[in-house]
């Protein structure tokens, strides 16, 4: 193992355990505009993705295309999840309550 390869290493697992402790401690209230936030991450790496697929490079078209799949899904998905909970807090219409129905000879003057 190069030093190179363990620093990459201790970044990915800081990083892991600094983002559970983050998202561990969100409230529910706050949890639909961390989910936009986090669509737009996702956008970002969309890009990035298409990038890595239009290489020249057979491993980075697979892996670039596989990403841009990822991506795609995680964003598409976000946006649903993200819109199903903003109509939850919509108020909503109140029913119009139809009138009883009349027997007959009712309302008829006589």
């Amino acid at each position: 193992m190069t030093a190179e390869w363990v620093f990459n290493l201790y970044i990915f697992v800081l990083a892991t355990f600094v983002g559970y402790q983050v998202i561990s401690r969100v409230p529910a209230l706050l949890h639909t505009p961390l989910m936009s936030g986090t669509n737009a991450i996702s956008g970002i790496s969309l890009v990035a993705s298409l990038l890595a697929a239009g290489s020249h490079h057979r491993l980075s078209e697979i892996l670039g295309f596989v990403a841009v799949a990822c991506a795609s899904i995680n964003v598409v998905g976000g946006f649903l999840i993200t819109d199903r909970m903003l109509r939850m807090f919509r108020k909503r219409e109140p029913a119009v309550q139809a009138s009883p129905p009349k027997a007959l000879g009712e309302g008829k003057a006589s």
